[in-house]
């Protein structure tokens, strides 16, 4: 069995953890998230806890009892705190505006880049070169940020770009003659 699996997920107050359908839905004050259940894994909600087992001794079943477990973990953080990230812009005349569900990105190119905000996920500039990602999706929330980091990468010889707050971008030497 995996050995995070053994491991069961707290239900802290004010979350609400639900099993049917196949699929497990958790309910808190930063919103509503689930997620299907795989066969191969029998999950119980009891004691405000919850545990997960794999049905069988397969490899894919062992697997999947973890991974599910790390899901349902990151749910349930999620509905309850929420998840953050940080992005910030280096470089001269690279701009970041945030209106309503747009993030309006100036990175150099002959355009402005207008990237919409999907469902769920909150955006603010609290400068011109900073922006912060919040949501109750781990995995929405990095989605998003790596395609906004995508627009304009960090380039290893000035370190121009779209960086996440704590990358480090290591600056090559330039060619000498």
């Amino acid at each position: 069995m995996s050995r995070v699996a053994k491991n069961p997920v707290a239900i802290p107050a004010g979350v609400e953890v639900k099993l049917g359908d196949g699929k497990i839905e958790v309910k808190g004050p930063q919103g509503a998230l689930s997620h299907p259940v795989v066969a191969e894994v029998s999950v119980e909600v009891k004691d405000g806890a919850v545990t997960f087992a794999a049905n069988g001794n397969s490899k894919f079943a062992r697997s999947m009892s973890g991974t599910l477990r790390a899901l349902v973990n990151n749910m349930v953080a999620g509905v309850n705190k929420g998840f953050e990230r940080k992005l910030t812009l280096v470089g001269v005349g690279y701009r970041a505006q945030a209106q309503g569900d747009v993030l309006n990105l100036s990175l150099g190119f002959s355009h402005p880049v207008a990237h919409q905000m999907p469902v769920g996920i909150k955006c603010e500039t609290p400068s011109q070169t900073e922006i912060i990602l919040k949501g109750a999706d781990k995995q929405l929330l990095g989605q998003v940020a790596a395609e906004i980091r995508a627009y304009r990468s960090p380039e290893p010889y000035k370190g121009k770009g779209v960086r996440y707050a704590d990358e480090v971008v290591v600056i090559k030497e330039t060619k000498k003659k």
